[in-house]
């Protein structure tokens, strides 16, 4: 039988009620004992790194479970990592930076509703994440939710309560699990995986933020984002629109990049992505060095991204080399 780690984190999944509200408290061990024949799929064992609300995930423990899965990789045929669904796409989108090219899966999953609860996901979203686990096709970061199995870069959530809370975001699903069965889409069948040794990596810069454009946001907050953040990723309007207000939005972006800053712009709209070219709005910004394109990628898969790209390099041309390089079907190719 293959062997399985799974790497608690925390999360509803994980969450009893309290005087105060859900919170973290049961172990991955005591979860996949509720799970009914889960141990018939493989052999598991399992790591607790941190217990904690997903509210609470920040990048240093994004490198803790890289960390637990570098030290634990020879070991293991695939690892599952429960997580809370808030900010699973963030964790997702980062483990696929994190661990690059691996040969063997890395799934996250969690729930909508915790595992006591009487008519609980958690029961078949872990059972699905290790059947997907086990599969000898199955490699590189996913999610695995509400029977879809989504790129780790392309995953969102969309909804706070519905069992299907996660889309896929302008690529397909990898696959889905109907019963006891895996069903890939095409180009993904048995036998197709090569054998390849995972990059790993270890340093983020987490000075990223996300800014959004709203009418009449002054652009002026370039100069207050300058002492605490290295990166903005802006999201525009549109497919790309960003305001004149008399030139000032291209003085306060200029600046920003020309003094050694880093600009990501992509749309707040979340489907179909951006382009710069087609509007007056945006064209002022397409070809600005400093400034890198978000195209179809998702918001959470840019924050991850960037906080790699400058984690690795301050030089901006190998910034934008690292930033536009395909990862984990990450982006579109042009």
């Amino acid at each position: 039988m293959k062997r399985i780690l799974i790497v608690a984190t925390g999360g509803t999944i994980a969450s009893t009620q309290g005087a105060d509200g859900l919170a973290p408290t049961l172990t991955g061990r005591e979860l996949a004992e509720r799970v009914p024949l889960l141990d018939t799929l493989c052999d598991l064992d399992f790591v607790q790194p941190m217990n904690i609300d997903s509210t609470n995930m920040r990048p240093r423990d994004w490198l803790r479970i890289a960390q637990v899965i570098k030290d634990s990789y020879d070991r293991y045929d695939g690892f599952v990592v429960l997580h809370g669904t808030d900010t699973m796409a963030y964790t997702a989108a980062a483990l696929s930076y994190l661990i690059q090219g691996s040969e063997k899966p890395v799934v996250l999953t969690g729930s909508q509703q915790p595992m006591a609860n009487p008519f609980t996901d958690a029961k078949l979203n872990l059972y699905h994440s290790v059947l997907y686990a086990c599969e000898d096709a199955s490699c590189d970061v996913s999610v695995v939710f509400g029977g879809e199995v989504i790129c780790g870069t392309r995953a969102r959530k969309q909804r706070t309560m519905s069992f299907n809370a996660f889309s896929s975001m302008n690529y397909p699903p990898l696959a889905y699990v109907r019963g006891e069965r895996v069903v890939r889409a095409e180009g993904s069948a048995p036998g197709e995986k090569n054998a390849r040794a995972p990059r790993f990596f270890d340093t983020l810069d987490d000075r990223v933020i996300v800014l959004k454009l709203t009418p009449e946001l002054q652009p002026s907050i370039f100069e207050l984002l300058a002492r605490d953040y290295d990166a903005v990723i802006l999201e525009t309007f549109g497919i790309g629109g960003i305001p004149s207000y008399e030139g000032a939005y291209q003085r306060a972006i200029y600046d920003w990049v020309e003094s050694g800053h880093t600009l990501v712009v992509t749309t707040q709209v979340p489907e179909e992505g951006l382009d710069l070219g087609v509007y007056e709005v945006g064209h002022a910004y397409a070809q600005k060095d400093g400034i890198l394109r978000g195209d179809d990628m998702t918001t959470e898969a840019l924050v991850a991204k960037t906080m790699w790209a400058l984690g690795q390099t301050r030089d901006p041309a190998e910034v934008a080399r690292l930033f536009y390089e395909s990862v984990n079907h990450d982006r579109t190719p042009r």
